[in-house]
């Protein structure tokens, strides 16, 4: 089975070797047929700190690194301004 990649914004930098990645994804509403945005906030390892606050980066799905990560750092996508 491939893994899951996603792109998303990174919403903080805090934590070590950790980014917290917000993903919207686009919906329709079963009953009112409105289309929707829900989004979620991943866990992800970024081992040599590169993403910052605000950048567009890449994910993919991978083993469980800690009780809440699983995924990695693909790539930086775009840089914030």
């Amino acid at each position: 089975m491939p893994k899951k990649v996603k792109q998303g914004t990174v919403v903080s930098d805090k934590m070590d070797k950790t980014i917290v990645v917000e993903v919207a994804e686009h919906k329709t509403h079963k009953k009112y047929k409105k289309a929707m945005v829900f989004t979620k906030n991943y866990k992800v390892h970024d081992a040599n700190s590169v993403a910052k606050i605000g950048d567009v980066v890449s994910i993919v799905e991978s083993r469980p690194i800690s009780s809440s990560v699983r995924f990695v750092l693909d790539k930086v996508v775009e840089e914030a301004k």
